[in-house]
């Protein structure tokens, strides 16, 4: 599924895959955004994106995304 992260003070969001699940994802982000703590999130290609959660100005989390058709998997 696809994450977006609105970060203070910055004009561009940040964007990723996730393969977890969107309770998962709205846990982490309450726990960073309460505490202040970093929100730490692994995509789908094994990166690390790490945020503040005091920074954090919004997250969205989209559905789950279908597998593909084709050849290759996106």
């Amino acid at each position: 599924m696809e994450i977006r992260i609105g970060v203070q003070h910055c004009t561009r969001e940040l964007t990723l895959e996730s393969e977890q699940s969107p309770d998962e994802i709205e846990q982490q982000v309450a726990k960073a955004t309460s505490s202040g703590a970093m929100l730490r999130l692994t995509d789908t290609k094994g990166a690390v994106v790490c945020v503040n959660g005091a920074a954090i100005g919004y997250v969205e989390i989209g559905a789950p995304r279908k597998g593909g058709v084709g050849f290759g998997k996106l």
